[in-house]
Formats: structure tokens, sequence, C-alpha cells
């Protein structure tokens, strides 16, 4: 019977977790090729101080899989904390993307030997294997990644406690919260191209089976404390499934679908490297992933890394809202900082707490301030309350989530659905449609200008001038540039002795496999990667799809 009940819930995880479905389409490893890579690794130390070798050796470079989404989630949550830093801080956020030449990158590796002591100096209750593949993430965070490794020190001063005190009620190894620095960086606005927020990553389904709400103005994945409990369960949960904890983090990851597969095709074993190469890309990168953060938390000042300065009160409080609350009201009336009560809260998305008599929800506040809540309860409550619920009812708000922009107003306008052709982008699309690619994003819940070929976009354009925009459907790429004025126009294929077809004042280049921004700006005199992106309005570097055509200025 409990054979059957653990069989169930495998089975349960991998219909309910949307990674599992993502992530299985990918093509397993080319395990024949694999074979062929110098392996150097080692597991631990021997009691004798000499080296075990590992059964199954690896060393695989997948770096590149988490620095852009390092690199992106801490960007994406300090800008939303700018008002609140001081402009050193500021200072740092520019500096992000910064990246040392290779040179300085060896310059800070140690010798196997100095690094499988520190390891096992953590004594980690979950296994922190070394080999060729952990050391590389380690550079990546140890050396190349220094600055948001300082901030991730920073948030990890308010959210560790919190992660603690949960993975401890659970009876989970502590070492687990580690894990919200691979899935988010530790940004509780997090959101992946597959759709999974919040700090632990959970997608639309999974939350809803963990106990966490979602709708249209909460959204509990994105709740710090809630959020926390439901990946312990999670855990919990897979945990009765594999009895390893290595395994678990994979199947966190790609969900225990893909897990129970690749340890089918290694013949039954249950050991994470052994099924190594049958696991999905992202995957084999994550559990290493997880052992380097573990290690460079435990050493960052080793590499002169030191915490920035905090943004977040470290004692805080929660209060039971029983009424509709914005927190603008709270931030006056109290005179905090509204950025700070919205970080602090981060799962309401509106800045609005829909509470009420019979469906209560938690207000956080640092613990200082709670006696004063108290105490001016009926006061905030009360604060300009027909201004945010006119008749104490819930308006339809403004949104939030793309306050960077301001978005076209679309009263007296129509929706033409224009439908994606191959080679198109977004800001193509914007410029034949004279509209804004912020607005483009914005009306199609576009995230990362990743579109589809086939795909109908809504965009809104005059009502007089529907006719005219609406047979931008039927029009080639020629004419739609010549209709809007655009100085020549791509060919669909490059020259054979060009890289890309040259017309007025720009290069149109075709995307091929293997290509990167990088690459392309490098087959260009004086272009770089970011004057691409601005010119394409390309926000994710990672976004390029074969055949896309990309226009580069010419110098």
């Amino acid at each position: 019977m409990k054979l059957y009940t653990l069989l169930f819930i495998s089975l349960f995880l991998s219909l309910s977790t949307g990674r599992a479905e993502s992530l299985s389409k990918r093509k397993n490893a080319d395990v024949d090729s694999l074979q062929s890579i110098k392996i150097k690794s080692v597991d631990k130390l021997g009691a004798n101080g000499t080296y075990q070798w590992s059964y199954m050796e690896i060393d695989e470079d997948l770096s590149d899989l988490f620095t852009d989404r390092l690199d992106s989630m801490v960007i994406q949550w300090r800008t939303n904390c700018l008002t609140s830093l001081d402009k050193a801080d500021q200072d740092t956020i520019n500096g992000l993307d910064h990246i040392v030449d290779e040179s300085q990158v060896l310059s800070g590796v140690l010798s196997d030997s100095t690094y499988i002591k520190q390891f096992e100096d953590i004594h980690s209750f979950i296994d922190l294997s070394y080999n060729g593949t952990v050391k590389n993430f380690v550079n990546l965070y140890a050396v190349r990644r220094k600055r948001q490794v300082a901030h991730l020190l920073q948030l990890s001063e308010y959210y560790f406690p919190m992660f603690e005190e949960v993975l401890d009620r659970y009876d989970l190894p502590l070492e687990l919260k580690y894990l919200p620095i691979i899935e988010s960086s530790m940004n509780p606005r997090a959101y992946s191209r597959a759709g999974a927020s919040g700090l632990w990553q959970f997608m639309y389904y999974t939350g809803k089976q963990y106990g966490l709400r979602i709708n249209s103005y909460v959204d509990e994945r994105r709740d710090p404390y809630k959020s926390t409990v439901a990946a312990a369960k999670f855990l919990k949960d897979l945990y009765k499934i594999y009895k390893d904890w290595h395994l678990v983090i994979a199947a966190y990851n790609c969900g225990p679908g893909n897990v129970n597969k690749a340890i089918r095709r290694c013949g039954g074993t249950r050991n994470y490297w052994a099924i190594y190469y049958r696991l999905p890309r992202e995957t084999r990168g994550y559990v290493p992933s997880y052992i380097a953060a573990t290690y460079i938390m435990n050493y960052a000042d080793e590499y002169g890394v030191t915490p920035k300065k905090r943004v977040l009160p470290l004692a805080t409080d929660t209060i039971t809202i029983d009424h509709y609350l914005n927190l603008e009201q709270v931030s006056k009336q109290m005179n905090i900082s509204l950025n700070e009560v919205r970080e602090l809260n981060p799962q309401y998305r509106k800045d609005i707490i829909p509470a009420t008599s019979k469906e209560t929800y938690m207000l956080r506040l640092p613990a200082e301030r709670v006696g004063d809540f108290i105490d001016e309860e009926a006061h905030i409550y009360a604060y300009n309350r027909d201004k945010y619920f006119p008749n104490n009812r819930l308006e339809k708000p403004k949104d939030l989530g793309s306050n960077k922009y301001a978005h076209g107003n679309i009263k007296g306008k129509k929706k033409v659905y224009y439908k994606v052709k191959n080679g198109d982008n977004i800001g193509y699309i914007a410029e034949w449609f004279d509209v804004r690619s912020s607005d483009l994003r914005y009306w199609n819940s576009i995230r990362r200008n990743m579109i589809r070929v086939g795909q109908k976009l809504v965009v809104y354009v005059p009502a007089s001038k529907y006719s005219y925009y609406n047979r931008f459907n039927t029009m080639s790429f020629k004419q739609k540039q010549q209709a809007c004025g655009a100085k020549g126009y791509r060919k669909t294929t490059a020259t054979k002795n060009s890289s890309g077809s040259k017309s007025g004042d720009y290069v149109y280049y075709t995307v091929k496999n293997n290509d990167t921004l990088w690459n392309i700006a490098k087959k260009f005199t004086g272009v770089s990667e970011s004057s691409i992106q601005r010119l394409n309005g390309i926000r994710n570097a990672r976004s390029l799809s074969i055949g896309q055509v990309i226009k580069i200025k010419k110098i």
C-alpha cells in the first residue's frame, strides 16, 4: 500500500508542475559525444587525506544557464528598490552587468584540495560533492559575479531566518534555504518565461495545490513566508519518493517525471551523478549550482565580498487585515516609505489588500511599527477612503506591474489582430503600427520580447485608420517597411559573401544556429550587443530565434 501511495504522489507531482512539461520537450544529452569529455573530479577527502575518485566524473561548464538569470533578477529587484537606496547602491546597479576577463577569472581559482577541504568544513547535511562542474559554478559566484553575491548576502539577512524557521518546523535540512538563490536570486517578484513566480518559483497549479491563493489582486507565490511553507511541503513530498536530496533538488527543478525517466534509462540507479547525462541540460546545472551557492554563502568573506547596505528591516511582524486596504493608506498615514511597505508585502499585485471579514489577509510591517498600526488602525482605514474604495467597493485597479511606462490610452481606438510571421520581432511590429514597444508588450502580456510565429497580437490603433492597419496581415515585409517609411528592407537570407544584407543606413542580419548577440556584434565594426538590443527592442539577449532578422546600424 505504501508503494502505491508513493507512486501516486510521484505521478501527481509530475502532472502538477509545469516545469516538467516544459523541460521534457528538450532533447536528452548526446551521451556518446559527452563520454569523450576529459574529466578531473574528486568527491571527498579520504580519512588519511588522500583523494577518493568518484566512479562517475563530471566536468561540464553550464554556468551560462544561470548567468542571465542571476543578472536580470538582481537588477529587477534592485530597480524596484531604487527609492530606498543611496547613491553608492545605485552605482552598484549600473555595474551589475560587469564581467571580468578570463585572466581575472583564472586568478581566482583555488586548488582542488583547497576547495575540497572547504566543502568538508561546511558540514552540510546535504552532500556537497565536488567536481569540475561544481568548480565552474564556484567561479561564477566567487569571481565573475561578486557584485550579485554581495546583493544576495544583503537579502539573506532578511530571508534566511524566515526560511530556517519553516524548514526546521517541517524537519527539513536547513541547507535548503540556499535553493531560492538558484530559483530566483531571492527576488520575490521573479517571474520566469514558463510562468513560475516568486522566491521558490511555483507554477500556477502547483502553487494552488499547496494552498497558495492566486487571483487578480493577490499572488501568494510571491509571499515570502507562505511560499516557503508551500515549498517545504513540496520538498517533503519529493523526499518521500526519492530518499536522496540531490534527486529531490533535481526533481524540484524539472519535475519527478523527468527524474524518473532518467532513473529508468540508467537501470534504476538512484544517484544524481549516475543519471546526470540523462537529465535536461538545465537540471544538470541545477544541483552543481546549488552546491556552489552553498559554498559561496559560507565563504564569501574570503573572496572579499560583503553585504551591501540593508534595505529591509530584520525584525518584522504581521497584522490581520479584515477590510479593504490600500498600501498607500498605510504609507501615508504611518509615514512609512511606500516602497518599503511594498517590499515587505510583494504578494499584493495592485497595492490592494482585498480583505473582508470572511477572507482575511496579513500585512507585514517593521516590528517596531506594529503597535503604531494598532493604535491608528481606524484612521488608517479611513484615510482617503472614498479615493481608494468609492462606496467601499473594489474598483478596477490601475496596473502596477509595468509602472515603468505610461501606457497609451486605448479609449476611442480599435483592436487589430496581427498574426506574427517568420522573422517578425517586437521592434518591427511596433514600428509598423506606430505604437511603442512597451505598449505592445503590455497589451499582450509579453515578457522578454518572446513571440512565436502564428501568434495573434492585439494592437490598438485609431478607429479612423483601422482598415489601413488591418491590411498589414496580408502585406509582405517589404510592403510594410515601405508603408512606414523605413529605409530599405531586409532580405530573408544573407548573401553568399556577406554576413548580412545591406540597405540604406542599416544592415539586416538573419540569425543562424548557435548565434548570440555577442558573436553577431563581432561581425560588424563598431557595433555592440547593447546597440543591437536597443535598435531591435530585444530585452533578453538569450531570446534570439533561428531565422529572426535583426537590424544593425551601419557605422
